[in-house]
């Protein structure tokens, strides 16, 4: 017998174009201004890649955090699967995303099978530093932000050099520790 999730389904078979797999280490923090963020960034002559609103629906699933993210502009969208600890400071992600063309068809079926958690709109701008991709975030709703994150091997010494070089970047950009949050966007906007 077919259903609408079944016709889903089929259409969204072949949909997936590729898949990626990494660990992170990453930090965000609160800020008041993002124009003395932007000119340090400048001063230290980090790459700026562009600027970018992402609207991220996030899910309610039993572990991890899962959201759907769309860039204005862009056909495909990304489904990004995460397990992350809950401190504030540099912490490791585990990362899946799977790149998805037809977003329209996709958010429709993930609406039907899962429960949205929050909708997160937020204008992004992406620089990158040494190995370190930094984004400059006003997210609606919340305010403005900072985020750091740095891919890394798994095993422990090459984690703690990471965190070491995020502390030193939260540093140099004049971010106070006691700023730096330690959920997600989706968990900060239902607070």
């Amino acid at each position: 017998m077919e259903t609408p999730l079944s016709k889903a389904g089929e259409k969204l078979s072949g949909q997936v174009l590729r898949k990626v797999e990494h660990k992170l280490i990453e930090l965000k923090a609160k800020v008041d201004d993002l124009y003395v963020v932007r000119n340090k960034l400048a001063d230290l002559k980090a790459q700026r890649i562009g600027t970018f609103r992402q609207i991220d629906i996030y899910f309610d699933v039993p572990k991890g955090r899962l959201k759907l993210r769309e860039v204005e502009g862009n056909n495909e969208a990304q489904l990004v699967y995460y397990e992350r600890e809950n401190v504030a400071g540099p912490k490791k992600s585990d990362v899946f995303i799977l790149s998805v063309q037809k977003p329209i068809i996709f958010k429709r079926f993930l609406g039907k099978v899962l429960k949205t958690k929050a909708v997160v709109d937020k204008k992004r701008e992406i620089y990158r530093y040494q190995g370190t991709q930094i984004h400059l975030d006003m997210v609606e709703g919340l305010g403005t932000f900072v985020e750091f994150e740095r891919k890394t091997p798994a095993d422990p010494y090459a984690l703690r050099k990471n965190k070491k070089v995020l502390q030193r970047l939260m540093e140099k950009l004049g971010i106070k520790p006691e700023s730096v949050e330690e959920l997600s966007y989706g968990d900060l906007i239902q607070k």
